[in-house]
């Protein structure tokens, strides 16, 4: 016997809604428009607290919306949209009324398109409609650059996460080059940035970053020269694959001693060849030596360095063969985000993440 959940008093009803999962409740709303207005309205009384969704959009694969909950941390598909090509079965002659085919699979629904773009489009849309959820993370490769001229368009709020990967087929030397160029020209607005495109070797990008909280350029950061690291405005900075020279750090730890890159607290990079720091001390009239603790980043450290900046802001320095790590100091809790302790001192202290 059907469930009578349209006559189910409200008290009752929100109870149930709150057992399901993002995906259930987003294939629910397919059954009919009278249980899609329910559950929009339920959701317009009780903003679900903690969930985040996502559009991913990559080559070859369906575009789609996932909501990560706070319980698991999981992300949850809730809705894609593919081209109608990909369609297993009789396209019905509907599909020139609705737009759309729908498809109801094991967790999900599948809505299918001649026009993938809108599907896409859509997908957000009904989302964000449904659960009255702004967009918490946009990622894409390549083949999904439209999607930013889309989402600056649409002057929501600021994103929290946005990342740029390289596309499954980018092999054979097929580069990314124009890809990046144009995404770094385009970054919508967003708290923090991860990059990993597949670029040649001459990919260079002229431009500033920031500001923003985070940047991550996961690999392939040969193209970040010392000019691109003096105008990135991030608080937290990340770099694997890096060319950077030993003149290079040292210039930049001169920039930021004269009040340059004022906002940063966190700076890695990881080298894709190794480098000999020399004359170290001499080079940049270290105040401290010998000084031992965690970077916040899983990693231990015995021979740190801290520097000052002309304002009197500290920094502890950590570098190796094949990595370079700076943690800025900031605050009137100068050691309460880096404490750090001198060789045969008593106070041994941990260092704890920049951010």
């Amino acid at each position: 016997m059907p469930f009578p959940i349209l006559r189910t008093p409200l008290v009752v009803l929100s109870e149930i809604i709150s057992l399901l999962e993002p995906n259930e409740i987003v294939t629910a709303s397919f059954c009919s428009k009278n249980v899609k207005r329910l559950l929009k309205y339920h959701y317009q009384r009780r903003k679900p607290l903690g969930w985040r969704l996502f559009l991913i959009q990559y080559e070859d694969c369906r575009h789609w919306i996932s909501i990560e909950t706070p319980e698991d941390g999981k992300r949850i598909e809730v809705l894609s949209a593919e081209h109608i090509s990909k369609l297993k079965k009789p396209i019905p002659a509907s599909l020139a009324t609705n737009e759309f085919i729908t498809e109801y699979k094991l967790g999900y629904v599948d809505l299918y398109y001649e026009d993938q773009v809108m599907g896409s489009k859509t997908i957000l849309d009904y989302v964000t409609d449904l659960f009255n959820l702004d967009i918490y993370g946009l990622e894409i490769d390549r083949y999904g650059t439209w999607v930013l001229d889309w989402i600056n368009e649409r002057k929501e709020k600021m994103l929290i996460s946005f990342e740029f990967n390289e596309t499954a087929h980018s092999g054979n030397n097929s580069y990314g080059d124009e890809a990046l160029d144009y995404v770094l020209r385009n970054l919508p607005a967003s708290d923090s940035y991860i990059l990993d495109e597949f670029v040649s070797e001459k990919f260079r990008s002229d431009g500033k970053l920031g500001p923003a909280n985070h940047l991550l350029i996961d690999s392939y950061g040969h193209w970040v020269t010392l000019e691109n690291l003096m105008n990135f405005d991030f608080i937290k900075i990340v770099i694997n694959e890096s060319r950077l020279s030993v003149s290079d750090v040292y210039s930049f730890l001169r920039h930021w001693r004269t009040g340059g890159s004022p906002r940063l607290t966190f700076l890695r990079l990881e080298f894709e060849s190794q480098r000999i720091f020399e004359n170290f001390e001499d080079m940049l009239g270290v105040v401290e030596t010998e000084i031992s603790g965690d970077d916040g980043e899983n990693r231990h450290f015995d021979h740190g360095y801290s520097i000052q900046r002309n304002d009197g802001v500290k920094a502890v320095l950590d570098f190796g063969e094949e990595h370079f790590v700076m943690m800025v100091c900031i605050g009137e809790n100068v050691y309460d985000r880096i404490n750090y302790r001198k060789k045969n001192s008593d106070q041994q202290f941990l260092l704890h993440q920049v951010v």
